[in-house]
């Protein structure tokens, strides 16, 4: 919501403010010579023609305040409208709003918030308008009984017809000057009600906490990664995700992390990469609290693809490059990282090999299958040298053949690093030195593959039932 008011109509309001900061020093500069000349014909001429126009600059004013806090309650509904543009149009959604018969229903949610902040504007825009007429017919008014006055003089033969001129073009250009005047303010006003949004967004820091760099330990290359007595909710929430996990992973040690669905397995990875931070408990990186490192360093260091990996609709190069923004031009360490993954394979099917466009948003895109999609979203996690790898559900779309090439090979392409292993899939997960099984936040088995068949518990039950299906 932040973001959504401090991109609205900034740039326009930034122009706005500068000319009209430049319109105001001119007004300002012309209305002095005017009010000199009315002070020294009549005061009380001078106070009727600008007072009148007051109250109608009043009337701007509360109306632009009311149109900002409108915008910025309304901020969840324009969010929702643009959501539900991107169901409707966008290539990932098509099929099921295809196949539901989603496109009219969603189209009439769209029509309603749209219709509702349509009759928003529009009443705020009839009383906004209806008031400032009235209140602008006081300063017409007044602008009129002045120029009654100064016929009134000329007939009386108090002033001359040469006077009367001079007057009658006085109170027209003063009052339009000072109506001018009091615009330019309203819009400074309203602009920048506009732009405190903008200002207040690019004042936000970052709410990760880096420790003194001074004060640093040196790091240990004979340890790994250590979690002690970590605890996490999400803000809002009572629930705890994660549940005094304790737990030490070796320098280049293989783990496993196991569970049901929402038994904390993603938030784990979340939190070694600083994506969150621990609500209790630390977490330790080669010796070093994680509180030392930046989220940028570290996160240079972990490498890390999710199951809900990105799609870039750039070249299959710069798809896999993008794991390495620093050596995105590297076309051999390109090729390297497709290599240990099969997107080499894709590369070679495809009419223009790594530069060939993917997806369909652009000219001359060619959308991948899931697999294919994997595959390369693989090869970025073994773009960078990183020093820990974290591989989450890393071949859900794979046949069961490029997913036993993949692991046939696992120890040697993650050999020298840490590399943590998320998976639904026994099969995958046998081959790590140790397997995790959590449990609501919690680690309930700890050990290899072989142990924890012999402990004959929650792992054991689960390998059993998937065993199962394949027989």
């Amino acid at each position: 919501d932040k973001m959504q008011n401090a991109r609205r109509q900034s740039e326009y309001r930034v122009m706005a403010l500068v000319r009209g900061g430049f319109l105001l020093a001119q007004n300002l500069l012309t209305l002095g010579s005017f009010v000199t000349v009315l002070l020294a014909f009549n005061p009380w001429v001078a106070l009727i023609l600008f007072g009148a126009a007051i109250p109608a600059f009043v009337v701007q004013c509360r109306y632009s305040h009311l149109n900002f806090r409108l915008e910025a309650w309304r901020t969840p509904e324009t969010r929702s409208m643009a959501y539900l543009e991107q169901v409707l149009t966008l290539d990932t959604t098509v099929k099921e709003v295809k196949l539901f018969g989603l496109g009219e229903p969603l189209l009439l949610r769209y029509a309603k918030i749209f219709r509702k902040i349509f009759e928003e504007d529009a009443r705020l825009a009839r009383s906004r308008s209806l008031k400032s007429l009235l209140w602008g017919l006081l300063a017409t008014l007044a602008y009129y009984g002045a120029n009654i006055w100064i016929v009134y003089l000329t007939l009386a033969a108090r002033i001359t017809l040469g006077g009367m001129s001079l007057y009658l073009t006085l109170f027209n250009q003063s009052q339009g000057t000072f109506q001018g005047l009091l615009d330019n303010i309203n819009s400074l006003y309203e602009n920048g009600l506009f732009l405190d949004n903008l200002f207040s967004f690019l004042k936000l820091n970052s709410q990760v906490p880096v420790l003194g760099q001074d004060q640093r330990p040196a790091e240990d290359p004979a340890r790994g990664v250590e979690f002690k007595d970590v605890w996490f909710q999400y803000p809002g929430s009572r629930d705890w995700v994660v549940q005094g996990l304790s737990l030490e992973i070796g320098p280049s040690e293989k783990l496993a992390l196991v569970g049901e669905n929402g038994a904390g397995k993603t938030t784990v990875i979340k939190l070694l990469t600083r994506l969150y931070e621990p609500t209790k408990g630390r977490i330790f990186f080669r010796g070093v609290d994680l509180r030392y490192f930046s989220p940028e360093e570290l996160q240079r260091r972990i490498g890390a693809i999710f199951q809900d990996y990105v799609r870039y609709h750039l070249s299959l190069g710069e798809n896999v490059g993008l794991g390495d923004v620093e050596r995105l031009e590297d076309q051999e360490r390109i090729e390297a990282a497709s290599e240990k993954t099969g997107a080499d394979a894709v590369a070679r099917a495809l009419p223009e090999g790594y530069a060939t466009m993917l997806g369909r948003w652009f000219d001359h895109g060619h959308e991948l299958s899931g697999g294919q999609w994997q595959k390369v979203a693989l090869a970025r996690a073994f773009m960078g040298e990183r020093e820990v790898l974290v591989l989450d559900e890393p071949t859900a779309s794979l046949d069961a053949g490029a997913e036993y090439e993949i692991f046939e090979r696992f120890k040697d392409l993650t050999g020298g690093k840490i590399a943590i292993l998320v998976s639904h899939r026994f099969s995958t997960v046998r081959m790590a030195d140790r397997i995790a099984v959590l449990k609501a936040g919690r680690i309930e088995e700890l050990g290899s593959h072989a142990e924890l068949l012999a402990r004959g518990g929650t792992y054991a039950r689960l390998f059993e039932l998937q065993a199962q299906g394949y027989r």
